[in-house]
């Protein structure tokens, strides 16, 4: 997940420097979504409430 996240932001980096601002606000959120997930999925896993296998 961490890999969809880096070329979500490799996207949105190249779409902003060519002016391409909704396609890079586009690819900047779907970060932004998978970053929040990882964190959540990150701290169940930290506090025990989830059992990663």
């Amino acid at each position: 997940m961490i890999q969809w996240i880096l070329i979500l932001l490799i996207v949105a980096a190249v779409a902003g420097l060519l002016g391409f601002g909704r396609l890079s606000g586009a690819a900047l959120t779907g970060a932004k979504l998978l970053i929040a997930v990882v964190l959540i999925l990150f701290l169940l896993a930290v506090l025990g409430i989830v059992a990663i296998a």
